[in-house]
């Protein structure tokens, strides 16, 4: 059945608007979680700065697996990427399978994240001591909690990718899900180069 043309343009007219919608909306929640990430290490740029010492005496040293989970996490990111290329491109198998290798990378890195702090230790309950837990385990805590987050959306988003051809080729979700762990890598590396220089 043809519609009208009248019809036919406000229906896409209708799309645009959600996706610009959407968009928008992405933007903001981004840009929130940027500033609270800001904050996060600004904080711990006033403790590192005020330290006389740091890492303080008897702190242990950055976990190695902190490399690991960076290359678990781009990896991840890189999937997610991979998922909407060929959703775009209507490879909707692909997209499936980049979608699970995603989300099994994203709880691999969480994994990963639980060894490292585990691999911390113990701190010394001296002042400079806590402050130097507390510092790592804070930015890495808000880090996890975002990609543990990031990994519901992304099993809703490929719960509809399974579920039918029609739920597969929509696009929106899986463009918004793979901004969001674009986002995830960067306050990653940003949080990891701080932590890095900061113990240097």
């Amino acid at each position: 059945m043809n519609h009208p043309p009248s019809e036919t343009i406000g229906a896409g007219g209708a799309g645009a608007r959600a996706g610009s919608d959407r968009r928008l909306g992405m933007f903001l929640f981004l840009l929130s979680l940027s500033v609270l990430f800001a904050a996060s290490i600004a904080g711990y740029l006033v403790v590192r700065l005020r330290a006389p010492e740091w890492p303080p005496a008897g702190a242990p040293s950055l976990p190695a697996g902190l490399w690991l989970a960076t290359l678990v996490l781009l990896l991840a990111g890189g999937a997610v990427h991979f998922a909407k290329t060929s959703t775009r491109a209507g490879k909707k198998t692909a997209a499936r399978r980049a979608l699970v290798v995603a989300f099994a990378l994203g709880i691999l890195f969480l994994v990963i994240q639980v060894r490292n702090w585990n691999a911390l230790g113990p701190i010394e309950k001296t002042a400079p001591s806590a402050l130097f837990g507390f510092t790592f385990y804070m930015l890495t805590g808000l880090h996890a909690a975002h990609v543990l987050g990031g990994l519901i959306a992304l099993a809703i988003v490929a719960a509809r990718a399974y579920r039918g051809p029609s739920s597969a080729s929509e696009p929106g979700g899986i463009e918004s899900c793979a901004l969001y762990w674009h986002f995830l890598d960067a306050a990653w590396i940003v949080l990891f180069a701080v932590l890095l220089i900061g113990n240097a």
